[in-house]
């Protein structure tokens, strides 16, 4: 199933079409039941503004899911049934969040369903149990680590997007690569709404969506391209090492580290600097140059391979220190 056939453009086009008017719906919706966000002292807007916007993106790609599935052959069609499964178990319990808190824990225990059901899909496909095993734990990973991300405007969606075509470019054709498609285009639906100054956020609906999306777009890749799985570390890279080196040093200090909290590389940059639209293009950028070592070394030796994963590893620990070390405003605290 290529991106020129069945369903092809026509699909991709639907997607974002249904993408954007989720999102406008979304947006009444919350305004009318007032899922606002208000600022605060744990977050980095300054403007009440609504949540839940990532409804649009879960029912754009529950779409894209099924006709993934109407177009494949043979076992792999219930990959994308699947995946969809898995969704739907992530997105009603961020929906859910985003209407009265729930306990992390129970969300989490969700999450590790939703994750099996990835790992269910994979191996009903045909995949290695080690590779079923590797996409459930991603899943489990990057739906949390998504949600971390999930502060400032544009960034989260921004950076699925690009990790999204980082898949499609990989595959070169074929029903993953029209699915990273597909979710590229669902997330272009909602930036409109989100990029800088935000009309609405993604919510806890959106943003773990999106990371269970990710995980099964680079499991599935990843099962077609062992070789090359490693590189898809790379476009993940900015997120990955932000929520992870945050998350270490936060255990590391003894604090609560389920708690909400402001001391991600990204959320400290943005209170320095007061500009949401400059720290998610310098993500962006990141991810774009990561996006492109992962193209020259797709196809090329392990000792290649290795050196633009260490290379990409080392200078993201460096700027991470960089930005923790960087001097809040007066009167600003962790």
């Amino acid at each position: 199933m290529g991106a020129a056939g069945w369903p092809g453009w026509v699909g991709i086009a639907f997607v974002f079409a249904v993408a954007c008017v989720g999102t406008w719906l979304a947006r009444r919706y919350a305004l009318r039941r007032r899922l606002i966000d208000e600022p605060g002292e744990r977050r980095s807007h300054g403007v009440a503004t609504p949540r839940g916007g990532g409804a649009g993106i879960v029912v754009a790609m529950l779409a894209a899911l099924a006709m993934s599935s109407a177009a494949l052959t043979g076992p792999q069609r219930a990959l994308p049934a699947a995946i969809a499964v898995g969704l739907l178990l992530v997105a009603a319990v961020g929906w859910i969040d985003d209407h009265r808190p729930l306990s992390p824990w129970g969300r989490l225990a969700t999450h590790a369903i939703a994750a099996a059901c990835l790992g269910a899909g994979l191996l009903a496909a045909g995949m290695a149990p080690l590779v079923a095993a590797a996409g459930a734990l991603l899943a489990l990973v990057l739906v949390n680590v998504w949600n971390f991300m999930d502060g400032i405007d544009g960034l989260a969606a921004s950076q699925a997007q690009l990790v999204a075509l980082a898949c499609a470019l990989l595959a070169r054709g074929g029903g993953d690569a029209w699915l990273a498609l597909a979710l590229a285009a669902a997330c272009a639906g909602f930036l409109p709404f989100n990029l800088p100054p935000a009309r609405i956020f993604l919510g806890d609906v959106g943003s773990g969506a999106l990371g269970y999306l990710l995980a099964a777009m680079v499991a599935w890749r990843g099962s077609r391209a062992p070789a090359d799985a490693p590189l898809l570390l790379l476009p993940l890279s900015a997120f990955l090492l932000d929520a992870s080196l945050t998350l270490a040093a936060r255990v590391w200090g003894g604090e609560r580290w389920w708690l909400p909290h402001t001391q991600h590389a990204y959320q400290r940059w943005v209170r320095g600097c007061r500009r949401h639209g400059t720290v998610t293009t310098a993500y962006g950028t990141w991810t774009l140059l990561a996006i492109g070592a992962m193209w020259l070394a797709a196809g090329e030796g392990l000792a290649v391979k290795m050196l633009a994963l260490s290379g990409c590893c080392l200078g993201g620990v460096i700027a991470w220190m960089w930005l923790r070390r960087t001097p809040l405003p007066p009167g600003d605290r962790e």
